[in-house]
C-alpha cells in the first residue's frame, strides 16, 4: 500500500519511521517531511492549506491512506475534505478535532458529562476578564482558546502577570481571540494518556511524561516540548481505570451523542494528584515529543494497527510493547522559544543513524546539497530505549556530545523526577 504522513516535525519522522518496517507499505509519502524523513520516504512539498492541490497529488500517485500528525489540518478539516473524495483518512474530523482547537468547547463537555477537571470561567473580553482578576485566587492559569503550538498557557501567581496574559491574548499573539479561558491552579504531576481509537472500540496506547518548560529544573517558558519519557511513572491499574471510566469513556458517550464518531489518536493531558486525575486538555494527535518516545516501544506492526482503525478493525488487534523505559531529549536552537537564528548547518549529523536502541528524528531541518541545515526551534530528537531512563538519559546525552553544532542546547534533566528524585 501506498501512504502519505502529513507534517514536518519529529513526531511524523518517527510516524514515518516505524511505519517503513512494515513489509505492507510499498512506499511512503511525507507532505512536506524534513531532512531525516528524506531517508525513508520521498517528500513532497505542498501547501498544507490547500486541499484541492493536496488531493490532486494523491490522487495522481494513488495513495491509498493518509496519516495526519500535526493539529492545524485536523482543526481546518482536511479528514473532512479527502474522506468526501474516498481516501481513507487516519485522524478526527473537523467538528472532533474541536476538543484540540477550543479549550471552551472541551471544558463544555467536562461540564455536562461532569468529567473531573479545573474550575473556570469563559470572558469574551479583555475587561470582563480583568474584572474576574479581583474576584479569584491566584495562582491561576489563563488559556488561548486558539491553537497556539503549546505557547498559549499562562501561569500566572500574580494579578500584574495575569493581566500581561489577558492583554497578549486579546491583543493577537496567536491569532484572532473572541474569548478566552480562565482556571483555578492544579497542584499535582501531569501526564500523557494516550489511546488509539477506530470509531466503535479503542484501546490505550501507552503514557509518557513531557517536560514543556524550557529551563532545567522545569522553569523558563513553555514550549512545544524539551522531552519526554514513557512510561509514565505514575501509571498503575487503579489509576488507569479511573481514568477510563472517568474521563475517557464520558469523552466518548459526548461524541456519540453528538452523532458523530473517533478515528484517531486521542491524547488526555491530565493532572494526578493523590492518584486522581483530572483533564487539563484533549489534543487530537499524538503529542511530539511523546509520538516519539512511544513508537519505539510498539513491538508488533504499527501499520497494521492503523490500518485496522481506518477499517474499524481495531478489535482484532493485539497491541503489544517492548518490556523497556524509552527517552526523548529534544535539541533545540539557542534562542528558542524565542527568536533563533535559521539555516545554521550541522555538520555530521548524516552520521546518525537509528539503531536497535537508538533513534535519531529530525524536527526542524532542512537539506541544502550535501548540507543538513537547522531551519527551527526543535530541531533534532535523541531517543533511547533502555531497561533504566538513568541509562537512556546518559545514552543520549553522549550522543549529543557527539554531534559538532554549537548552536544547540537541550535540558540534561529531562527524566529528572523517576532518577534524580
Amino acid at each position: 500500500m501506498r501512504i502519505a504522513i502529513i507534517g514536518s516535525g519529529g513526531r511524523e519522522h518517527a510516524l514515518a519511521y516505524q511505519l517503513s518496517k512494515s513489509n505492507k507499505i510499498t512506499k511512503i509519502y511525507c507532505i512536506p517531511g524534513n531532512a531525516g524523513t528524506e531517508n525513508i520516504s520521498i517528500n513532497i512539498n505542498l501547501n498544507l492549506d490547500n486541499f484541492k492541490n493536496l488531493y490532486d497529488y494523491l490522487n495522481k500517485e494513488n495513495i491509498e491512506l493518509v496519516i495526519v500528525g500535526p493539529e492545524k489540518p485536523l482543526v481546518d478539516g482536511i479528514v473532512d475534505f479527502l474522506e468526501s473524495k474516498g481516501i481513507k483518512v487516519f485522524g478526527p474530523r473537523k467538528n472532533l478535532a474541536k476538543l484540540e482547537g477550543s479549550k471552551i468547547f472541551t471544558k463544555k463537555i467536562c461540564e455536562k458529562f461532569k468529567i473531573p477537571t479545573a474550575k473556570f470561567k469563559i470572558c469574551k473580553s479583555k475587561e470582563t476578564a480583568f474584572k474576574f482578576l479581583y474576584s479569584t485566587k491566584f495562582p491561576l492559569v489563563i488559556k488561548a482558546d486558539v491553537l497556539a503550538a503549546g505557547k498559549g498557557v499562562y501561569i500566572c501567581h500574580m494579578i500584574n502577570e495575569a493581566k500581561n496574559a489577558i492583554s497578549e491574548i486579546f491583543d493577537g499573539k496567536f491569532g484572532k481571540a473572541e474569548q478566552i479561558l480562565i482556571e483555578e491552579f492544579l497542584d499535582g504531576d501531569e501526564m500523557s494518556f494516550f489511546i488509539i481509537s477506530d470509531g466503535e472500540n479503542y484501546k490505550t496506547f501507552n503514557t509518557a511524561q513531557d517536560h514543556k518548560r524550557v529551563g532545567e529544573g522545569d522553569t523558563g517558558k513553555n514550549t512545544g516540548g524539551m522531552g519526554a519519557y514513557s512510561p509514565s511513572s505514575l501509571i498503575n491499574i487503579d489509576l488507569e481505570n479511573k481514568i477510563l471510566k472517568n474521563i475517557i469513556d464520558p469523552t466518548l458517550r459526548a461524541i456519540k451523542e453528538m452523532g458523530d464518531s473517533y478515528v484517531g489518536f486521542l491524547y488526555a493531558g491530565l493532572m494526578i494528584k493523590n492518584n486522581e486525575p483530572y483533564l487539563i486538555e484533549y489534543n487530537v494527535r499524538m503529542g511530539d515529543p511523546e509520538c516519539q518516545t512511544i513508537l519505539p516501544l510498539i513491538d508488533n506492526d504499527f501499520f497494521e494497527i492503523i490500518n485496522a482503525c481506518c477499517n474499524s478493525k481495531l478489535a482484532e488487534q493485539d497491541i503489544k510493547w517492548k518490556n523497556k523505559k524509552s527517552m526523548c531529549i529534544v535539541l533545540c536552537s539557542k534562542g528558542y522559544p524565542d527568536k533563533y537564528n535559521k539555516n545554521i548547518e550541522i555538520k555530521n549529523l548524516r552520521e546518525f543513524k537509528s539503531s536497535e536502541n537508538n533513534f535519531i528524528f529530525h524536527a526542524g531541518t532542512e537539506s541544502s546539497g550535501n548540507k543538513i541545515l537547522a531551519t527551527g526551534g526543535r530541531v533534532i530528537n535523541f531517543v533511547n530505549i533502555s531497561d533504566s531512563f538513568s541509562s537512556s538519559r546518559k545514552e543520549i546525552i553522549k550522543q549529543i556530545n557527539n554531534l559538532n553544532w554549537q548552536e544547540g542546547f537541550y535540558r540534561t534533566d529531562i527524566g529528572h523526577k523517576v532518577i534524580d528524585g
